[in-house]
C-alpha cells in the first residue's frame, strides 16, 4: 500500500505500537522472558502513552510485566547474569507510580541491586554476560545505566549514580577512535575474546546499533542523574563528541546510517534503520535537552525522513518496518554483513517508536 506522507512522527509512533499490538497479545511478546527486547519496545510505548494519554498503551504494557513479575514481587524467567534482562525492569518505575502497587519496587529490590555485586574485569567495568567474560559491550550501558540511575533518583542512593558514570566513562575510554569519534562495538581487557585485537582488546569494528545504544543510554541517565553529580561534566562532553562524529557517516542521498558505520564505501555495506533511529533520537533529545546545537537538527530530519522513506504497509494497513538487523553479537566485518534483516521485529520497533516520538517534540521541520 502506499505511504501516506502525511502522518507525524507521533502518527507513526503510534503505527509502530499498533502493529505489534495486532501481531502478539502482550503475554505473548518474545522472546519468553524477562529481556530488553520487549523492554525496549514498551519503553518506546511508554513514551508514546505518555505523549498521546491513550490507555490502551499503558494496559498493554502492564499486562506484559504483570504476566512475567509474580504478586509477591519475584520475577519469572530472567537470567540474573546478562545485563540484557536488567533493562526491562525501567518500566516497572511507571507501574508503581500509577498504582501504588508494592510487587513492582520489591522487583525493582530485586534485580538493580544486582548490579552491585556483578562481575568485573580488572578495571571495574562489567561483564556483558556471565559467558563474556571481561568483555564491556557498548549495548550494556543502555541495559543498565537508564534504570540504576533512575533507581538511584527514586529510591535516594546516589551510589548508583556515581557507579553507572564510572561504567560510561569506562567504557568510552576504552572503546573511543580517536580518528573517527566513533565507539568500537566492545572491548575485551582480557583480549581472549576471538574478536579482540591482542594488543587493545578491542573489537574490530564501529556496528550501528551499538553505538546507537551508547548516547540514548547517557541522555535516558541524565534524565535523573542530578546536574551538579561530579563525573555530569565529562560524560556531557562525551555525549556531545559522539553526536558530533555522526553526521560525517550518514548517507547522504538516503539519510540513513550504515550497518558498520565508516565503511558506507563498500559495496557489501547497507543501510540500517534501528541504528538510524537511535542517532535520530539521540541527536534531538541531546538539542532538545541543550546539550547539542539545534543546527544539528538537520542531521535528525534527514535520517528520520530517511526511515519513514523505507516503510512498507500492509493489507491491513499496518507499517512495516524494514532493514532492521537481528539481535547480533561482537565479530568482524563480514560477521555483521552477513547479519539476516528482519521486520518489524521489537527491538528496532522500539528503536523506531522512540524516535518518532522524540521528533514529536521537535520544532516542525520545513525543507
Amino acid at each position: 500500500m502506499e505511504i501516506n506522507d502525511a502522518l507525524t512522527p507521533l502518527q507513526w509512533a503510534e503505527k509502530g505500537c499498533r502493529v505489534l499490538m495486532a501481531t502478539f497479545e502482550p503475554e505473548q511478546l518474545p522472546p519468553d522472558r524477562f529481556h530488553y527486547h520487549q523492554g525496549v519496545f514498551l519503553s518506546g510505548m511508554e513514551q508514546c502513552w505518555k505523549a498521546t494519554g491513550n490507555d490502551d498503551y499503558y494496559t498493554y504494557i502492564k499486562r506484559w510485566v504483570d504476566s512475567l513479575i509474580l504478586p509477591d514481587g519475584s520475577i519469572r524467567k530472567y537470567n540474573s547474569y546478562e545485563l540484557d534482562d536488567i533493562q526491562p525492569g525501567v518500566l516497572l518505575f511507571n507501574l508503581y507510580e500509577q498504582t501504588g502497587d508494592e510487587r513492582y519496587t520489591k522487583a525493582l529490590h530485586t534485580l538493580v541491586p544486582l548490579i552491585k555485586d556483578w562481575k568485573t574485569n580488572a578495571s571495574g567495568g562489567f561483564w556483558h554476560k556471565e559467558k563474556y567474560p571481561n568483555q564491556m559491550w557498548l549495548d550494556g550501558l543502555y541495559m543498565a545505566g537508564p534504570i540504576a540511575v533512575q533507581y538511584g533518583h527514586t529510591f535516594n542512593k546516589s551510589e548508583y549514580f556515581d557507579l553507572m558514570a564510572f561504567q560510561a566513562i569506562l567504557m568510552e575510554k576504552h572503546t573511543k577512535d580517536p580518528v573517527t569519534g566513533l565507539l568500537y562495538h566492545g572491548w575485551d581487557e582480557s583480549k581472549e575474546a576471538v574478536w579482540a585485537d591482542k594488543k587493545t582488546g578491542l573489537a574490530p569494528e564501529f556496528w550501528g546499533r551499538a553505538v546507537g545504544w551508547y548516547p540514548v543510554a547517557l541522555l535516558e541517565m541524565f534524565d535523573y542523574l542530578p546536574n551538579d553529580h561530579k563525573d555530569k561534566p565529562k560524560l556531557v562532553a562525551i555525549l556531545q563528541d559522539l553526536l558530533k562524529a555522526l553526521p560525517k557517516f550518514q548517507d547522504e542521498k538516503s539519510g540513513l546510517w550504515y550497518q558498520v558505520l565508516d565503511k558506507g564505501d563498500l559495496p557489501d555495506n547497507w543501510l540500517e534503520n534501528s541504528c538510524t533511529s537511535l542517532f535520530v533520537y539521540a541527536i534531538a533529545k541531546a538539542v532538545r535537552m541543550g546539550y547539542l546545537d539545534p543546527s544539528y537538527m538537520k542531521y535528525a530530519w534527514k535520517g528520520y525522513q530517511g526511515v519513514i522513506d523505507t516503510l512498507k504497509l500492509d493489507e491491513n494497513g499496518h507499517v512495516i518496518i524494514g532493514n532492521i538487523c537481528i539481535g547480533t553479537g561482537i565479530g568482524d566485518y563480514a560477521h555483521y554483513i552477513a547479519r539476516p534483516t528482519s521486520e518489524n521485529d521489537l527491538h528496532g520497533a522500539g528503536g523506531f517508536i522512540l524516535m518518532c516520538v522524540e521528533m514529536s517534540k521537535a520544532e516542525p521541520h520545513h525543507n
